[in-house]
């Protein structure tokens, strides 16, 4: 049921996979994915199935896989390793068991089976023609290995693409962040002061949203012009160790490791709550807290309240890790169809450059861009204009 309604709500992808199962686009391939397992993901690893591949998909973070989607995805033909809950061994038991199937695209959600398969080297990494990345914090790593020359194939940056981060990192974090907290605490936003820690394309997603409910938002940031942009849409901008002391509501969403450490907790409110919704589980120093606390508690399913030695309680959310798909759904259907469209396409895009693109980091072809951007403006029923030759001729002259 819930496969069938992420499905009824991702036209573009509909779209795209009636054109690949058509053309079994991905007959005789083998594709590896390590994504967030749920109902929208379902939706994307059964299109690709149906187009032809062999399809084997790990979730890619312990806390995110919804067990009775993961078995209904299994009755697909899709190879599922996932289960809600797994430890840090089973997660590296399911990544492996993935590349175990030789595949020949990775799918991948921060990089995670891209470098184990660098790491395992052999004929594994040379079968695999590229990857496509969902992820920001996936990208950075990529990158980082392209720099440092250890990148051995292509990886289509999947998450730089415009239809993807202007719309599933600040609209779907924004909206779907909220939603997790609000699931996990049952507690009201307006009136909260809500520190967000970040103001990329997520934490100004989250800014915006918290504003609407009422919040009181203060940013901190490390970038001095995405501070002055926080400044100048309206929120205060201060460092981490000033926020501290005035939070009600902590959400991290920088994709680096000790945002928030002892000694911000230090500082903080009683009944302050932390959460993050940047990909890992470092932002918020988990350490930290238990090394802290006196003692703590499990106080509702997806909160855990650390008592100080002065008494002062923090409210931690999910463990550290994404709030909102560990307390929540995810993003909204309607995000996660363009970006899982370009995903579908990228990896198609692979299929058709074998052996024609360079060990880089790829952005997504415009063309590509563009037609998810064209097929969502249908589906939300709108047109725009088009460009006059007359028009397009003046936009190529250099003459007035």
């Amino acid at each position: 049921m819930k496969m069938e309604w992420a499905r009824e709500h991702m036209p573009v992808l509909a779209k795209i996979t009636k054109r690949l199962v058509a053309h079994k686009t991905f007959k005789s391939y083998k594709i590896g994915t390590c994504l967030h397992l749920e109902a929208k993901t379902a939706v994307l690893a059964e299109s690709i199935h149906r187009a032809g591949a062999e399809v084997a998909i790990t979730g890619s973070n312990p806390l995110s896989t919804q067990d009775d989607v993961a078995a209904a995805l299994s009755e697909t033909g899709v190879r599922v390793y996932a289960w809600h809950g797994v430890t840090e061994e089973e997660h590296k038991r399911n990544l492996n068991r993935v590349l175990d199937l030789q595949p020949d695209i990775l799918i991948d959600d921060g990089a995670e089976l891209s470098i184990l398969a660098h790491l395992k080297g052999g004929k594994l990494l040379r079968s695999i023609i590229g990857a496509c990345e969902e992820t920001t914090t996936g990208v950075m790593r990529l990158k980082a290995m392209e720099q440092q020359g250890k990148l051995r194939f292509p990886v289509i940056a999947v998450n730089d693409a415009l239809t993807k981060y202007l719309f599933d990192s600040q609209y779907g974090t924004g909206q779907s962040g909220l939603e997790g907290i609000m699931r996990a605490t049952n507690l009201l936003l307006a009136g909260r002061h809500v520190v967000v820690a970040g103001y990329g394309w997520v934490g100004r997603g989250v800014a915006e949203r918290a504003r609407g409910m009422g919040s009181k938002v203060t940013v901190t940031e490390v970038n001095p012009v995405r501070a002055l942009e926080a400044l100048m849409e309206g929120f205060d901008v201060m460092p981490m160790s000033e926020a501290a002391e005035k939070g009600d509501l902590f959400i991290t969403a920088t994709g680096d490791t000790d945002v928030i450490t002892a000694s911000h907790m230090l500082k903080m409110k009683d009944k302050a709550i932390l959460c993050n919704v940047g990909h890992y589980n470092v932002e918020v120093s988990v350490e930290d807290l238990e090394r802290l606390a006196v003692r703590h508690k499990r106080v509702r399913p997806e909160v855990v309240e650390y008592t100080l030695p002065s008494k002062k309680r923090l409210y931690l959310l999910s463990e550290g890790r994404l709030v909102n798909l560990a307390a929540a759904d995810g993003h909204p259907a309607e995000v996660m169809d363009m970006s899982f469209a370009d995903q579908a396409l990228s990896a198609e895009y692979l299929s058709k450059n074998k052996g024609k693109l360079p060990p880089k980091v790829v952005k997504v072809p415009e063309e590509l861009d563009f037609e998810v951007a064209r097929q969502r403006l249908e589906a939300f029923g709108r047109k725009i204009d088009t460009l006059s030759r007359l028009q397009q001729k003046y936009l190529r002259s250099w003459q007035a």
